[in-house]
């Protein structure tokens, strides 16, 4: 296309020259009177001078037509570059865990609610959830996509009104003995975080009324002390901060051996407190596979033709045709 494109100004050009210089004869042939033997004035050296410095014009005009007539190709083909681009994530990882059992469900359209009330307070935090009861469930894995967390969040908001159908928060979740099962729980939203062996802020927003009902294969205190071990923090919500003094010394002693800290449900400071407190902690870099960006790099080229076309009519100025 580049060549097709030189040889069809070259044409025009050459065209153009060959009807101006004609015009221009004929103009002249009717404004002067015939000299004879007019074959002596080319011999004279002066004329010789005249008539090669006219050449060497229409050549630089001939050369100047082609190389913008090029230069006018590259740039309709848009040039372009690659660069090799590594994104960085320096942002804080962090896992919601929703007890999902019986004795919640009153209480679990609050607890999303909160959750998704904490959305507005982050700015690209990675979140996932995990919901759990006999068996733990994860809803979605870590990712900073906001509209696709809320998303989630709502469908689970609607899943608590049902009528005789199962609903979206107990498939998966009643796989085990027993419910309520919250060290299991807490234990398998701990090992929901990925790169493990990166030092990254890791956090866990717990929901849950610490009211068990069978035997689970992890205590809250081990549960606590493996979170601890892998550097994650734990904000307990607690729905029955208050009522129940044994349950919420035990829920909050479990987040404080973490670093973390217990917060009643309905409490007013609730969501701001936890986004300070998760906030707080230092984002460390993860970073992405490594991908090839390639963008429009014209400048240069629209700086030559520029260039080219400037002296091109300058040219075609200094000559008279």
């Amino acid at each position: 296309m580049l060549f097709a494109a030189a040889a069809v100004v070259l044409i025009a050009v050459a065209i153009g020259l060959v009807l101006g210089l004609r015009r221009s004869s004929r103009g002249r042939a009717a404004d002067t009177a015939r000299i004879a033997r007019a074959e002596r004035l080319r011999t004279l050296p002066t004329f010789r001078q005249a008539l090669a410095r006219r050449a060497v014009a229409l050549s630089g005009i001939l050369a100047l037509g082609a190389v913008t007539a090029l230069v006018a190709g590259v740039v309709s083909a848009r040039p372009m570059s690659a660069q090799t681009v590594q994104p960085v994530n320096t942002s804080r990882d962090i896992m919601l865990c929703l007890d999902v059992s019986g004795s919640m469900t009153e209480v679990d359209v609050e607890v999303l609610t909160v959750f998704d009330e904490l959305l507005d307070g982050f700015e690209g935090e990675r979140i996932g959830l995990t919901i759990f009861n006999s068996s733990p469930v994860q809803i979605f894995p870590l990712t900073d996509d906001y509209d696709f967390i809320r998303e989630h969040l709502e469908s689970m908001t609607r899943s608590f009104d049902y009528g005789d159908q199962v609903p979206e928060h107990w498939l998966g979740t009643l796989n085990g003995d027993g419910a309520s099962l919250i060290g299991d729980g807490l234990a398998a939203c701990t090992m929901g975080f990925d790169h493990p062996d990166d030092d990254r802020s890791r956090s866990v927003i717990f929901a849950t009324d610490n009211e068990i009902n069978g035997a689970s294969i992890v205590t809250l205190d081990e549960a606590a002390a493996y979170a601890a071990s892998k550097g994650v923090r734990v904000f307990a919500l607690n729905p029955v901060q208050g009522k129940d003094a044994a349950v919420s010394a035990e829920l909050t002693a479990a987040a404080e051996a973490t670093g973390g800290a217990a917060f009643g449900l309905r409490d007013t400071t609730t969501v701001s407190d936890i986004v300070t407190q998760v906030q707080e902690q230092e984002a460390t870099e993860l970073r992405g596979e490594a991908q090839v960006v390639w963008t429009d790099t014209p400048d240069l080229w629209i700086a030559l033709l520029s260039i080219c076309l400037l002296a091109f009519v300058v040219v075609l100025w200094r000559v008279r045709l």
